[in-house]
């Protein structure tokens, strides 16, 4: 593949692929690679794009972390899959996800299994709640998080009858 503009440095290259959005290194790299930029090229732009703070992984997995749980709640494991998607290191992914307390993944878990339960009115008690599981599971919640979140659900629903 030709380089993106005729004689574009490495450097207008990333900037026009931050442009839309935040980027993570190793997009950045993978992106100025795929564009048969030179190795130099491409670790002198990777340098002068985190020294201007333009590329920055531990804020990418900070603000990612926050955004999505503001959004559409996840679990830790969820996120976890999701930035290692991105090429995040490890520790910062670590560091990122800290910023989820105990408390707020099961929040999280009850705020789904209270949407979902109501979604699935029309349902036989039984079946309702175990689709309320399947939809936690499949947003990477652990089984006691689960069990947890189905449990205070059925308390909620005790106290409403």
């Amino acid at each position: 593949m030709a380089k993106v503009k005729q004689g574009q440095s490495a450097y207008d290259a990333a900037l026009d692929y931050l442009t839309p959005k935040d980027r993570t290194q190793r997009e950045v790299e993978n992106y100025l690679d795929e564009r048969n930029y030179s190795e130099i090229e491409v670790i002198n732009t990777i340098e002068r794009l985190k020294a201007n703070g333009l590329i920055d992984d531990e804020r990418y997995a900070k603000r990612f972390v926050e955004t999505r749980l503001n959004t559409k709640p996840i679990s830790r494991q969820k996120l976890r899959q999701q930035l290692e998607a991105h090429f995040i290191a490890p520790e910062t992914i670590s560091s990122a996800l800290a910023y989820v307390s105990d408390e707020m993944e099961g929040s999280n878990a009850l705020a789904i299994a209270e949407k979902f339960y109501r979604q699935f009115s029309g349902l036989e008690e039984g079946e309702r709640l175990r689709r309320v599981e399947l939809r936690l599971s499949s947003r990477g919640y652990s089984y006691d998080c689960i069990k947890e979140a189905i449990k205070a659900l059925n308390m909620l629903n005790d106290d409403e009858d």
